[in-house]
């Protein structure tokens, strides 16, 4: 997987969109007790995620590669309502 678009959330969850449209929310807040991650509790910090595709990474240094993320995210369904189906 490479990762298309990351939008961070106030809940330090981020909500990622894949390069094959397929979407999720990736949680870090177990990774916040690692120190490489701890400044990252700040959340002004963590709303400063760049994506590299492969990978994400903070000003920090911190890190995390798609792979990761990709086993551990909450995928959504992909499926679309169309406003037809409500007619």
């Amino acid at each position: 997987m490479t990762i298309a678009e990351i939008h961070p959330q106030p809940d330090w969850t981020l909500a990622v969109v894949a390069n094959d449209g397929r979407t999720g929310t990736f949680d870090i807040t177990p990774y916040l007790t690692d120190e490489a991650f701890a400044p990252l509790r700040d959340i002004s910090e963590f709303m400063k995620v760049s994506n590299r595709g492969y990978f994400l990474e903070w000003v920090c240094g911190a890190d995390l590669s798609a792979d990761t993320i990709e086993a551990k995210w909450r995928t959504r369904s992909s499926e679309k309502v169309w406003a037809g189906d409500f007619q």
